[in-house]
């Protein structure tokens, strides 16, 4: 398809141990001298220099680059070649953007290259799902049961089943969020579960459950009830603190329909009423609100909603917390906004490093903004065809990296 790439038949699997067979050298002649040249110099390289040099390619030539022959195909699957790599690699954070098909088959934006790949990621088997990502890793989890949590590397395609979260067997409202270390491959997810109590329509019921690869064992730090707002689908860790958005319930008299909570993961403290003395109001009325870590720092990209009519969006703006006050960033201006055509009160946004993308549910458009040099730009169309009027778009962004595993 014009416009994007596909590297499916060329990807090593790395999560297998088979080989293949390669051409025989033996049978070479010295019929083209300059041939025989080549594959001699290929043949004389140590392993480690051709790892040097297999480490410059950009990941989707690294793919490829594994089906030469064997041995290059054994350098790019080895775990030394990927940690290795990892250090020369750009990690400019991709987008993978699906449809709301039954099988969410998309495409990955590569901001270096501005070029698309269609790939297709392991787990995956619904668009109704809950997707968290971090440090090459995203957590999946599906939206209907809720029960099945799966950690996978979407270029390497490992992937890892986890058990199921304790607490509320059916919650009304999940929260995830994953943060992973790259020094010691360790990561931690976080499931924020939220019910109505039967019978009282001002109160819910709040736990926050955390997950640990190293010890690879749930823990259920807290629980808790709020008056007058529940939990919802939003939440990100940034430098130890979990953040997740509330909502109002409209019962109570809050200025705002959205709030956030924070929740210090090194705490393990389960005292009732201890999320509310945490919470932080939004800086202005908002349509919806996406949480994000950008270098440890939480950012949040909202939907700006009237005054008189807070559930229709006019502007889309960007904030960052800085102890417990927000700081603007900056705001999307008018003709890209109106670029995006008709716009809903809610979309999809996530980023990491110093990209932000954003897209509306309704179309493939995809938007960059470029924190440090503050720069808004469209992303090249995505390959994606619109198919029927009513046909969804979403995605997430992940930063591309060999060396992480589940």
């Amino acid at each position: 398809m014009k416009g994007e790439t596909s590297w499916v038949s060329h990807r090593p699997d790395y999560s297998a141990t088979d080989t293949f067979e390669s051409d025989s050298y033996s049978e070479l002649n010295d019929e083209d001298n300059k041939e025989v040249s080549s594959v001699l110099l290929d043949l004389i390289l140590a392993d480690d220099i051709l790892e040097r040099i297999l480490a410059c390619l950009p990941i989707a030539s690294l793919f490829r680059a594994g089906c030469v022959c064997k041995r290059w195909h054994e350098i790019v699957k080895s775990g030394r070649f990927l940690w290795n790599s990892s250090k020369s690699l750009s990690h400019k954070p991709w987008y993978f953007m699906f449809t709301s098909l039954k099988e969410p088959v998309g495409y990955a934006y590569d901001p270096t290259f501005r070029k698309w790949y269609g790939i297709e990621l392991p787990c995956i088997w619904t668009s109704s799902c809950f997707i968290s990502s971090s440090c090459g890793l995203f957590c999946f989890m599906d939206n209907d049961s809720r029960t099945e949590l799966y950690v996978c590397n979407p270029i390497t395609k490992c992937c890892k089943n986890l058990e199921e979260p304790p607490g509320f067997k059916f919650s009304d409202y999940n929260a995830m969020a994953i943060t992973g270390n790259r020094k010691t491959r360790r990561y931690i997810v976080t499931v924020v579960k939220s019910k109505h109590i039967p019978g009282n329509f001002f109160q819910w019921d709040i736990s926050i459950h955390v997950y640990d690869s190293g010890t690879m064992t749930w823990m259920t730090p807290l629980t808790d009830v709020l008056a007058g707002w529940r939990g919802g689908a939003e939440s990100v860790i940034c430098d130890g603190i979990l953040y997740f958005m509330i909502y109002s319930t409209g019962i109570g008299g809050s200025e705002n329909r959205h709030g956030l909570i924070t929740y210090d993961l090194s705490s393990r403290s389960s005292s009732n009423g201890l999320l509310m003395r945490s919470f932080i109001p939004v800086p202005c009325s908002l349509t919806c609100g996406r949480l994000m870590n950008l270098k440890e720092k939480l950012v949040m990209v909202g939907g700006i909603g009237k005054q008189d009519r807070p559930d229709i969006i006019r502007g889309i703006g960007i904030w960052t917390l800085n102890g417990t006050e927000w700081q603007h960033i900056s705001r999307m201006p008018n003709k890209y906004f109106q670029g995006f055509g008709e716009f809903d009160d809610v979309f999809a946004s996530s980023g990491t490093d110093d990209f932000i993308y954003i897209q509306i549910y309704g179309a493939p458009a995809l938007l960059v903004f470029d924190v440090e040099q503050k720069k808004w730009r469209w992303c090249h169309k995505c390959p994606v065809t619109k198919r029927f009027p009513l046909q969804l778009f979403t995605g997430f962004c992940f930063e591309p990296r060999l060396e992480m595993v589940p």
